[in-house]
């Protein structure tokens, strides 16, 4: 099998693409680290950017490497290679997360090529979605994405999803009253252009004024600025990620079948946004989803709407 040339613009392609994937308050805990002889591309945790309170196990950080594997894996299929993933491909290093190896195009195809456009217009929004429903078959190529990287998708009707969001905004609550989590989420928070990682103020959402929506308050102090209060969507769309067993390497799993469906997703015009707070409590995270054996991973809102503040993105020298 004829082994691809990786030169500079490829390796440019390849990190660019990857470092554009969602992570929990943009930490972007990850590094590269090429073998041109093989060629593969090590994915490793950057465990310093881990979030202890937030996310003590760190499952959020697989989940975000995994998003981040992913878009690698896209635009490998991009520039006409066929990307080989391999999960912990050794138990005994906890940095060490994937491996991508790079190949010639078998011709069967990846599956995945054509979202390579929607990475660079990805992003959370935390402004307001319209309220028109999402149409069917959108809703459907979104749930199949997930199912492809092997994860599964719970779409909760009108009661339930006012539960999940009651849970959400439970954390919330309990986040606010939290005076050491306020602090690492806080330090996360940065002025807008003060670098790569963290999320600027400018891209912090609004308050909703019907309180119906709970969308992350990152600062939990009063004055901090931020856009002014908006009425949100009366009934949100949500889609609640899942997977049958709860290991890193399900993790793994789960953050590509996200990343996936957000890409998805973005190529059809909808908006997403992140609704994790739920997740970071062992025991609001264990009702959001009261089924044995399924084990919650994400909680996505989605709808039409503007696009919201960015996030900054590192640069591909220093990861």
């Amino acid at each position: 099998m004829r082994v691809p040339d990786i030169d500079a613009a490829a390796v440019e392609t390849l990190v660019s693409a990857a470092v554009a994937a969602p992570s929990i308050h943009n930490s972007q805990p990850w590094r590269f680290r090429l073998d041109p002889d093989t060629p593969a591309v090590e994915v490793r945790a950057a465990l310093r950017r881990s979030l202890p309170l937030a996310d003590p196990v760190r499952r959020a950080l697989h989940l975000s490497v995994g998003a981040a594997v992913f878009n690698l894996r896209v635009a490998a299929a991009h520039l006409g290679w066929e990307p080989d993933v391999h999960l912990l491909p050794e138990g005994d290093d906890p940095e060490l997360l994937a491996t991508v190896r790079l190949s010639a195009a078998r011709g069967t195809g990846s599956g995945c090529a054509d979202l390579y456009d929607a990475i660079a217009r990805r992003h959370t929004s935390r402004l307001p979605f319209t309220g028109r429903p999402v149409a069917e078959p959108v809703v459907a190529a979104m749930a199949s994405a997930v199912r492809a990287e092997g994860a599964q998708v719970h779409l909760p009707g009108i009661v339930e999803t006012k539960a999940l969001l009651g849970l959400t905004a439970e954390a919330e609550r309990r986040n606010h009253a939290d005076r050491w989590r306020i602090a690492e989420s806080r330090a996360w928070v940065v002025p807008s252009g003060a670098g790569p990682y963290g999320v600027p103020v400018t891209a912090l959402g609004s308050w909703d004024t019907a309180q119906r929506m709970p969308i992350r308050d990152f600062t939990g102090a009063a004055g901090t600025p931020r856009l002014p209060a908006l009425r949100f969507e009366r009934h949100a769309q949500l889609a609640l990620l899942w997977t049958p067993d709860d290991r890193p390497v399900d993790w793994l799993r789960a953050g590509q079948a996200l990343e996936r469906m957000l890409l998805v997703a973005t190529a059809r015009g909808v908006r997403t946004s992140a609704l994790h707070q739920a997740l970071e409590w062992p025991d609001l995270r264990e009702r959001l989803m009261r089924r044995r054996s399924r084990y919650p991973q994400f909680l996505v809102r989605f709808g039409y709407g503007p696009e919201g503040g960015r996030t900054p993105r590192a640069r591909v020298g220093p990861v």
